[in-house]
């Protein structure tokens, strides 16, 4: 069966009735029902508890406690890098946009202006650029970290849609990335310039959180929001947290064409990434670890 026939059930799904029941569910302290929905989620997903800053399931209060889970300390060290990963997870497409497209899947590709919510100058920024796309599966670490130093300048929630993001949906739905609801998070950086961190929702996605903000979504409105900040006003250093996703997706990238990536050359798709490896680096900076 193709991908195309596969993902044809989601159109007609009560997608977003799903998810607003899964935060509902998600968000409950429900002592041992709690502990066992958790202790299940765990076997079946595979989930290593032995890297978590707290490996004991019973002191979650909620699942979505446990599933934005902390790591322990030094669980992930930095490379030395102009940018490293931002995420566990794994690489769905990297690499440059041609003009303003970006690659999602063998025959689909979408644009920079759709992706960000419709901002064509803040787009043109990012053609010929290069972009990475990394998918958050259910058993990954679901922070994400900034991948170099950043200055917060904007950030702006798209309302969209709630496919699921899997490898499947995403070679099966055109466009997916700029569909689904998410969060473009703008930054300014001496490493890179200017580059874009976007949150992208899913399926159950309860919501997405940043660190400056805290919840962005709920509450979900029908128009596109924006928040604009001052300079310095939010700074965050190379591998701080950002934000984090109360259930998992996937998080899109852009950079310039004047940053002058060259990605790690042990990347490729479907490749397994944890956050802290080197992901690329500039022209100043060689990857001079995996």
């Amino acid at each position: 069966m193709s991908d195309r026939r596969k993902v044809l059930p989601q159109y007609v799904l009560p997608k977003r009735g799903l998810t607003r029941f899964a935060g509902r569910v998600a968000s409950r302290e429900r002592g041992a029902t709690t502990t066992r929905l958790v202790r299940w989620f765990v076997r079946k997903y595979g989930v290593d508890m032995g890297e978590a800053a707290n490996p004991d399931i019973a002191a979650y209060a909620s699942f979505n406690d446990f599933f934005t889970r902390a790591l322990k300390e030094g669980a992930r060290p930095l490379a030395e890098a102009a940018l490293v990963c931002p995420v566990d997870g794994t690489i769905s497409q990297f690499g440059a946009i041609e003009q303003d497209q970006i690659l999602q899947a063998k025959g689909h590709r979408y644009s920079t202006t759709a992706l960000v919510g419709g901002d064509r100058t803040l787009a043109e920024r990012f053609h010929d650029g290069n972009f990475a796309t990394l998918y958050l599966s259910p058993k990954d670490y679901h922070r994400i970290h900034m991948p170099c130093d950043g200055v917060l300048t904007r950030m702006i929630d798209v309302p969209g849609a709630f496919f699921s993001v899997n490898p499947t949906t995403a070679r099966g739905v055109p466009g997916l990335f700029a569909r689904n609801e998410r969060v473009v998070c703008v930054f300014d950086s001496k490493a890179v310039g200017r580059f874009v961190l976007v949150l992208v929702g899913a399926t159950i996605v309860g919501s997405m959180a940043t660190v400056w903000h805290g919840v962005v979504n709920p509450p979900r409105v029908r128009r596109v929001r924006e928040w604009n900040y001052a300079e310095g006003q939010v700074t965050l250093k190379q591998g701080e947290e950002m934000g984090r996703f109360l259930l998992g997706s996937t998080v899109v990238m852009l950079f310039g064409k004047e940053a002058k990536l060259a990605f790690n050359p042990l990347w490729e798709p479907g490749r397994t990434i944890r956050l802290g490896e080197a992901m690329a680096s500039t022209s100043a900076q060689p990857v001079t670890s995996a």
